[in-house]
């Protein structure tokens, strides 16, 4: 696979990284469909064969048993996998979420001390702050993970789903290597509020989470119904009906111009991303599709490709919020 710097801090990555959220269940509700953790592990194996070593997890999928999950796949091979996670979202004592955010100095601590005990290693490749903590200048908070890398607990600073602002003032504090935010042909807001731009201007990495639009891209979705009972994308107003039918519409042309170039709709809107310098990582557990997702690394667009993809989802189009209300409020724009 081709190697990209992610930044300007001396992290090299594959172009495309592996999405490990939905190989766990979260709590009552499940994260794409029901998990198999041996075909997870499976999936893992295949992609470091396949050159794909950046794998994405959270303290938060879970809580912990995705970090653990990878702590069993990764289990004598440490050293040759990129291990990215992520805090933010207070997690108790008792493990439970209390779905606040908190960025205090002391949480930060505990939390890579804890994500460092679950993936039963002594360092961090990138670590991210989840969400922004509306109530601690994120000063304060990247002032403790630059302690971190002081100690070397992890190599590499990120911030997801943040503001121009924001990346402004915490890569004044410490170099700031990557942003995680949703970015795909149906959710564009930070190129739209002007984060991306921002990001090339200060040699920081984008990593796109969700690039298949949380499945949709796929076109595997033709129904509500195709989506499992507690799934969680059926309370997103992206899978409501007032905007499901305009969206299966805009996935069927994305789908016969796929068709005409002998690939898949996902593979597509892969290789559009990659083609603007993004690094996505989409969100798999099958091997199957991994396989599929690692071929679009390799896929190049012509200018005409990428101006047709355009005209059909011109930014701004409307696709529906990717989160409810209450996450929505979370996010920082």
């Amino acid at each position: 696979m081709k190697k990209v710097k992610l930044g300007n801090q001396g992290l090299i990555i594959p172009n495309i990284g592996l999405g490990c959220m939905g190989m766990t269940g979260f709590g009552d509700a499940d994260m794409y469909g029901k998990s198999d953790e041996q075909e997870a592990v499976a999936t893992i194996h295949r992609s470091l064969e396949l050159g794909g070593n950046f794998l994405d997890t959270a303290d938060l999928y879970g809580p912990f048993t995705n970090e653990k999950l990878i702590a069993k796949a990764i289990d004598g091979k440490r050293d040759q996998y990129i291990i990215a996670t992520k805090f933010g979202w207070e997690i108790d004592d008792n493990e439970q979420v209390t779905w606040k955010i908190n960025g205090q100095k002391d949480y930060v601590k505990k939390s890579v001390e804890r994500s460092l005990k679950n993936l039963k290693t002594d360092y961090i490749d990138l670590y991210y702050m989840h969400r922004l903590d509306k109530n601690i200048p994120v000063e304060e908070t990247v002032g403790a993970m630059s302690d971190l890398v002081k100690e070397g607990k992890i190599g590499y600073i990120g911030l997801s789903e943040v503001s121009s602002e924001t990346v402004k003032k915490a890569h004044a504090v410490h170099p700031v290597t990557a942003v995680q935010s949703e970015y795909s042909l149906f959710e564009r807001t930070v190129e739209e509020k002007g984060v991306i731009k921002t990001l090339d201007e200060l040699g920081i990495g984008f990593v796109a989470y969700s690039p298949l639009g949380r499945g949709f891209l796929s076109g595997n979705i033709r129904s509500v119904d195709d989506l499992p009972e507690n799934d969680f994308r059926r309370g997103i107003p992206r899978f409501q009906d007032s905007h499901f039918h305009k969206n299966i519409e805009l996935v069927e042309a994305i789908e016969n111009m796929a068709e005409d170039k002998g690939i898949t709709s996902s593979q597509l809107a892969l290789a559009w991303i990659i083609s603007k310098g993004i690094v996505p990582i989409p969100g798999t557990k099958r091997r199957t599709y991994l396989e599929q997702n690692i071929e679009a690394s390799q896929i190049v667009l012509s200018e005409n490709d990428l101006a047709k993809l355009e005209s059909i989802v011109p930014l701004g189009t409307d696709t529906g919020a990717p989160y409810d209300e209450f996450s929505m409020g979370l996010l920082d724009y």
